[in-house]
């Protein structure tokens, strides 16, 4: 069940104006003073427990939005690594090739929304911080809400942070003329707040909730999510003991890989947190997201971009039932018995993307596709990683063949640290490709993102790439108080 539904708060309700991480081109006197038409003057909003409650949920659905749910989030995050390539029409948005290449430049107006997005989400994570405190409302509904809050402000951090290196740090609405127009802060400081919103938003987390209210951040998805911080820290002590707490929480694997990433099987015993997303008829773009659209075969079912790689296929082990599951073959029939256009203009899609045609369209192909952000899968994975970091070489083994086994393959029996590490982050690769977008941020923690990139022939350079572009608008827009990312 799907039920979390984007009651958005535009941001014309809040009051402040944010120039480096704006999202008006500008910071008008004259633009204030006009009330917004239609909606809640900001001086009558944060009244009420309804409203600390559409203020969360707004931000939950701003994770629906298209700068960091569709086009600029796949781009960035698949199109860069090896797992996936522009693929479309080749006369489509040529320009996708250049993140292919790593030829793009600060310019680029794709840098540009995946910041917007985040920062517009961390926008509303604080309006909601700085204000829920204020309301006379139910205690343990406030601090739950704030403790969602801070789990959502963690999560866009740490999409920024890997994405772009030093980020403006901001935890409450601007006040001042420095936090107006905040400079880049180093990333270390950003982990220590992400670390602390995630510590603080699992201490008061539940769970689970009743059924209406599924999609919310548990404590599941805050301690998942801090394992994830620390693992990118190398902080193997902490990922083992944070992983440790989640598999006692309940979560299981889902038998059928498959199931995962069909409709049917959204919010399953596997799943610690997805975006939701459902069709609205007569209210088109409200509660659904582009992701599956974007990726959906060309001419059939949607827009066809970032296509599977056939270095990708390759990696797959004879027999791996992910493959099937992962990668939609042109021509090919469906489990749903749908056959897939012989003469679509790739050769591959993204499965995990598929959604019959059956399913309603009244919003366009796909709106109602969640988006899986965490899985018990990766928690398995990140336990594995490290347990063998820490020379627990058959607690690394036992977990990771959970994910294995559920892959139909036989258990890995290495127990040379190096090889096993390899063979971990090669299930990794294939247990989360195509799915939220981690591949490129994987590589380059692993230190080895020039080694496997230019091995498929991308421009991609040392020291250089490991980040992408601060962008230019954003620069010129805070009057050189951001500076830029060396090499670019």
């Amino acid at each position: 069940m799907k039920t979390i539904k984007n009651n958005y708060i535009y941001k014309a309700v809040f009051s402040g104006c944010l120039l480096a991480v704006s999202f008006l081109p500008a910071c008008k006197e004259d633009f204030l003073d006009v009330d917004p038409q239609g909606q809640a003057r900001s001086e009558d909003f944060f009244q009420t427990q309804e409203h600390a409650l559409q203020a969360v949920n707004a931000i939950y659905g701003n994770l629906r939005e298209y700068k960091i749910a569709a086009f600029p989030h796949l781009v960035l995050t698949h199109v860069t690594s090896d797992n996936a390539e522009k693929g479309s029409d080749p006369g489509d948005a040529g320009f996708v090739n250049d993140y292919d290449n790593f030829t793009f430049t600060s310019t680029q107006f794709f840098l540009a929304d995946y910041w917007n997005g985040h920062y517009q989400g961390i926008n509303l994570a604080n309006q909601a911080l700085f204000n829920i405190p204020n309301i006379s409302m139910d205690q343990n509904l406030q601090q739950r809400l704030l403790a969602e809050a801070k789990f959502l402000r963690a999560h866009h951090y740490f999409t920024l942070v890997r994405a772009y290196g030093d980020v403006p740090l901001l935890t409450q609405p601007p006040q001042t003329a420095e936090e107006i127009n905040p400079v880049r802060t180093p990333k270390q400081e950003v982990y220590q707040q992400i670390i602390k919103d995630l510590t603080e938003a699992a201490a008061v987390l539940p769970p689970s909730y009743n059924a209406m209210n599924v999609g919310r951040a548990t404590r599941g998805a805050a301690l998942t999510l801090l394992a994830k911080v620390q693992l990118y820290q190398r902080n193997w002590s902490e990922v083992l003991r944070l992983t440790n707490e989640v598999r006692g929480l309940g979560y299981s694997l889902t038998p059928d890989f498959y199931q995962v990433f069909r409709i049917a099987g959204e919010n399953n015993s596997e799943s610690i947190f997805e975006v939701q997303a459902v069709t609205l008829p007569g209210n088109c773009g409200a509660s659904n997201s582009q992701w599956a659209e974007v990726q959906g075969v060309r001419g059939q079912f949607g827009w066809g971009f970032a296509i599977p790689t056939e270095d990708l296929v390759n990696a797959f082990e004879p027999n791996d039932k992910r493959m099937e599951a992962t990668v939609l073959f042109r021509g090919e029939v469906t489990p749903e018995g749908e056959q897939i256009n012989p003469n679509a203009p790739n050769p591959r899609y993204n499965q995990k993307a598929y959604v019959p045609g059956f399913v309603s369209r009244d919003c366009g192909y796909g709106k109602d596709q969640n988006i899986r952000l965490l899985r018990f899968a990766e928690v398995l994975l990140m336990q594995a990683e490290a347990a063998n970091e820490l020379g627990q070489t058959d607690d690394a083994l036992a977990a990771v063949n959970l994910v294995r086994n559920r892959a139909g393959l036989a258990n890995l029996t290495v127990r040379d640290q190096t090889a096993l590490r390899n063979a971990i982050w090669k299930e990794r690769r294939l247990e989360l490709a195509l799915e939220s977008g981690d591949r490129f941020f994987d590589l380059v923690r692993q230190g080895r993102a020039a080694q496997v990139l230019q091995a498929q022939g991308k421009q991609f350079r040392e020291g250089v790439n490991e980040v992408f572009p601060i962008p230019q608008n954003q620069i010129d827009l805070s009057g050189g108080t951001l500076t830029q990312n060396p090499g670019y």
